[in-house]
């Protein structure tokens, strides 16, 4: 079993909620760091509460939710070592995970049924990384991570 940090702003607490009973029940490890009521609170916030625990080892991997995921997948993606996707449907779902190997999964509380936001969670976690040629271009990523452009 996976330890998972989630998180959500406002739009998202109730399929948080939801998500975090049905990640419980399958036996994970779930590590909630909010929000905890429908007041609005800013989705960077939590992006960067879900992506410190995956980046320091405390959780395996991350789920954020927000209206559409989007918000939540870039500020995410500012810390180094995280790979956060914003997915609407199971083909990306599968293929960020099988080929970007992502470990913070942006869901759209706004744009998806319940059923359909719990499939993609499933596939997120039980999608493994191909490695291959995509671990060669995972280190590009890594590369341009550590790298800051010449502006001159």
């Amino acid at each position: 079993m996976l330890r998972i940090a989630i998180g959500s702003d406002h739009r998202g607490k109730t399929i948080k909620e939801r998500l975090v009973r049905l990640l419980k029940q399958q036996g994970h490890e779930v590590i909630d760091v909010g929000t905890h009521n429908s007041e609005s609170v800013d989705y960077p916030d939590y992006a960067e509460r879900v992506g410190a625990k995956v980046v320091c080892g405390e959780a395996d991997r991350g789920i954020l939710i927000c209206g559409t995921g989007t918000g939540m997948a870039i500020a995410a993606n500012k810390l180094p070592g995280i790979r956060a996707a914003a997915v609407y449907d199971e083909v990306t779902a599968e293929m960020s995970r099988r080929h970007n190997n992502i470990n913070v999964l942006c869901l759209p509380a706004n744009l998806l049924s319940e059923s359909q936001l719990e499939k993609l969670v499933d596939i997120f976690l039980k999608t493994q990384f191909e490695g291959g040629r995509h671990e060669r271009r995972l280190r590009k990523i890594e590369r341009i991570e550590q790298h800051q452009p010449d502006c001159s």
